[in-house]
């Protein structure tokens, strides 16, 4: 049998046929995917090979094989620095949802998110949600903060997932396509989901006054089939969020901006530090790159984890 799975619980899967039948399997022994030290061998989005056992009249199944992955989100594995946690697989794109406050979204951490996906070959787009919420002064920082990533390239929307401000255009991008929300916790993505599908009712959980941080509602990624022909991965908050398995060389390479201008740099191993002739620094003094941008680079180039806490999955 082949299936995807659809939720994965540490040492349950659940996983739904092509014909639409859903099994509950584990895996027999150890699970090694080739070159990926990972804490689990087996994500929500996976296509998995099973074979049906019948114990008491209940039909479950074992895995055997995963097929070939088209991409993944990967991220530093909790206390494990060099281990890995698939966050999910087989992403035609992912929403990053942000909120300016209530709770922060520091751009260390949306630059750190576009790196990896950028990396992987995920199409990424930016949600700056509870617009709703935001005074004229936020606002603007909203629209400035907007106008640095759109810039590079990436779609950027405002959205109030609890007044349903541009939802249309959310779920219009949605269609046909296997979509993930990810964010910290907080910012929304479980109110987002049952604007688009409220028929899902996913738990939401206000935010923690005393420390501005999301409560606890995701335990698990799971994916869900939505009634317009989409998917859905919801997944659970993240506080940071880890570069991993990348060489210094190739990180200013998942900086579409810096890529760009890499050619006119003096050398082509150029890593936009002291080098002269440096077409990244003479940008970043001509105000034609972000500064912040350029922040993240170096604190991902020198391996500082900002933000990065090691309990970062933040199981709701």
């Amino acid at each position: 049998m082949i299936g995807t799975v659809y939720k994965s619980t540490g040492s349950w899967y659940t996983v739904k046929t092509d014909n639409g039948k859903f099994y509950e399997c584990r895996i027999k022994g150890k699970f090694r995917i080739k070159g990926i030290k990972s804490t689990n061998p087996i994500a929500v989005g996976d296509r998995v090979q099973f074979d049906v056992e019948t114990k008491n009249d209940t039909e479950t199944g074992v895995i055997k094989r995963i097929e070939e992955r088209r991409n993944y989100i990967v991220r530093k594995s909790v206390n494990l620095s060099k281990q890995t946690h698939v966050i999910a697989a087989n992403i035609d794109q992912v929403f990053l949802l942000i909120t300016l406050d209530n709770p922060p979204t520091f751009t260390s951490f949306i630059d750190r998110f576009l790196v990896t996906a950028e990396a992987y070959s995920v199409k990424t787009i930016l949600l700056f949600n509870k617009v709703d919420t935001y005074t004229e002064e936020t606002l603007m920082e909203v629209k400035y903060l907007a106008s640095i990533y759109r810039k590079i390239g990436y779609e950027c929307i405002g959205i109030s997932a609890k007044t349903g401000k541009n939802i249309d255009k959310v779920k219009a991008l949605m269609e046909h396509k296997v979509n993930m929300f990810a964010g910290h916790s907080g910012v929304g993505k479980s109110t987002l989901v049952n604007a688009i599908e409220p028929s899902l009712d996913l738990k939401t959980k206000e935010i923690s006054v005393q420390h501005s941080q999301g409560q606890h509602t995701t335990t698990f990624a799971e994916m869900f089939d939505l009634s317009f022909d989409a998917k859905i991965i919801d997944t659970p908050g993240i506080k940071g969020f880890g570069v991993v398995d990348m060489e210094r060389e190739e990180v200013g390479d998942y900086f579409p901006e810096f890529f760009e201008l890499k050619q006119d740099c003096k050398f082509n191993n150029c890593l936009h530090l002291k080098e002269p002739k440096c077409a990244v620094k003479e940008a970043l003094e001509n105000d034609e790159v972000s500064y912040s941008r350029y922040r993240s680079y170096l604190q991902i180039l020198e391996g500082e984890d900002e933000h990065y806490r090691t309990d970062n999955w933040d199981l709701e």
